[in-house]
């Protein structure tokens, strides 16, 4: 879950939904537009975030907070849970499985010497291999393809949170000013790409418990969140 605070509102985004904005931004990518694996990459982009429907669909409350968790600040066994069960989805397609293992084992590389995090590597490690493998291709060509993956995610976690510090992956740069998601270098040819995602919101609480927090969801109006993705001025 994603939740952005804004005002005295909070606006609650799914995973899914932004993984699946992250896909329309990159169907524009230049160099993917003649990309032989094209479909998979962009299969990748769009539901490298499936394994959070299930902790979405039941949000925890964050006690010191008494706000829900976010997928930054969610506990430890819904950050590691969520992964295997999204490369597990992606089975049938196995370059765009091991993408979303690569993804998982890229975001959360601070956590390498984190002993609670040994056997999620491990994991993620294996499940890469497996579905490398089951492509019929090599561990080189994945590293060159994730670039797509990393990028759009990076420009949809941008805007749906509304950062506006430089993000970056390199060699890019990312970052919000007002409805405009500014990147550079320009991988979209100089287009500008208009986006829009739609949020559940809701009062900024203080919220006790779950079900407290479920009942104001269930009215809870929903909102659309707009801008455009475009070239960020030298």
């Amino acid at each position: 879950m994603i939740v952005r605070q804004t005002g005295d509102a909070l606006q609650l985004i799914t995973q899914p939904d932004h993984a699946a904005l992250a896909a329309e931004i990159m169907q524009h990518s230049v160099a993917l537009a003649e990309h032989p694996r094209r479909s998979s990459i962009l299969l990748a982009v769009a539901e490298h975030d499936n394994g959070w429907m299930e902790p979405d669909a039941a949000p925890l409350i964050d006690p010191a907070a008494a706000i829900p968790f976010d997928f930054i600040s969610a506990p430890i066994d819904i950050r590691q849970g969520v992964w295997p069960r999204g490369v597990a989805r992606l089975e049938y397609d196995p370059w765009a499985a091991a993408l979303v293992a690569q993804h998982a084992i890229v975001i959360f590389h601070r956590y390498r010497s984190d002993t609670a995090w040994a056997q999620f590597f491990v994991e993620m490690e294996t499940l890469r291999r497996e579905m490398v493998e089951a492509s019929g291709r090599l561990l080189p060509e994945l590293l060159a393809d994730y670039w797509f993956l990393g990028l759009g995610d990076l420009i949809s976690l941008t805007f749906c949170n509304g950062w506006t510090d430089v993000q970056r992956f390199d060699p890019w740069s990312v970052r919000l000013s007002g409805s405009q998601v500014l990147v550079s270098p320009d991988p979209f040819d100089g287009t500008a790409i208009p986006i829009a995602i739609e949020a559940k919101e809701i009062p900024r609480g203080p919220y006790r418990d779950e079900g407290e927090f479920q009942k104001e969801l269930a009215t809870a109006a929903t909102t659309s969140v707009r801008g455009v993705v475009t070239l960020s001025p030298s």
